[in-house]
């Protein structure tokens, strides 16, 4: 297994928590089988894929927050990933085909509360926990993803 990689996948009818895929298509408009029932602030092309670091998530959970994978609702749960150093504007290959654009930190909204102890969905809050965020991106070009896919920074 490559050192960065693609720990879960995951997908919902709309809402949280997304629940894990062995693999999906991801296209411009994110991930096949995936949807958002707010589109006002999720989705879109901008907005297409988010993504979320297993290591955070295990360190939320060290804090006492009940997040697993998905939970926050991400779309790709990475693993290997040195999540403070990742930016807006960077690129990511995932497996042979994808490549995706970091376009911005997420905005937390309270649909993920049940993630976090009290409900403090700003734990997660760039500007408050800088490099705690979850990203938004725009897929460059799409194509497969598997669970355990290496991902490659640009």
């Amino acid at each position: 297994m490559p050192t960065a990689h693609v720990f879960q996948i995951n997908a919902s009818d709309g809402g949280v928590p997304k629940l894990p895929l062995a693999r999906a298509e991801i296209t411009e408009n994110g991930l096949a089988g995936d949807r958002q029932n707010d589109l006002k602030n999720h989705g879109g092309p901008e907005r297409a894929v988010c993504l979320y670091s297993l290591e955070r998530i295990l360190a939320l959970q060290e804090e006492g927050h009940p997040i697993v994978p998905g939970a926050a609702g991400e779309n790709l749960t990475l693993t290997g990933v040195d999540w403070e150093a990742l930016q807006p504007g960077m690129t990511l290959r995932l497996g042979a085909d994808v490549v995706i654009e970091l376009t911005r930190y997420t905005e937390p909204c309270g649909k993920i509360g049940g993630s976090f102890t009290g409900r403090n969905h700003r734990r997660v809050l760039q500007d408050e926990h800088p490099g705690w965020s979850r990203f938004y991106a725009r897929v460059l070009r799409g194509g497969s993803v598997c669970v355990g896919d290496p991902v490659e920074i640009g």
